[in-house]
């Protein structure tokens, strides 16, 4: 969970404005997944990894 609210703050901090609504769905087994609408913009679960720092908000940028 902490990484999640970190992505939040992250992408909060800096698309406030295009941000209409942001969820986090708590659950288990690996998945972490960041999507903008029905896209998925990053997936744990297919690269192995966390996002790096702002990565997820490039992406996020990248898919508004």
């Amino acid at each position: 969970m902490p990484k999640a609210v970190s992505v939040t703050e992250e992408l909060l901090g800096q698309y406030t404005k295009e941000i209409s609504g942001l969820t986090l769905i708590p659950s288990s087994g690996g998945v972490f997944e960041v999507k903008v609408g029905d896209k998925l913009i990053f997936s744990k679960k297919e690269l192995g990894r966390f996002p790096e720092e702002g990565e997820t908000a490039k992406l996020f940028s990248q898919n508004i």
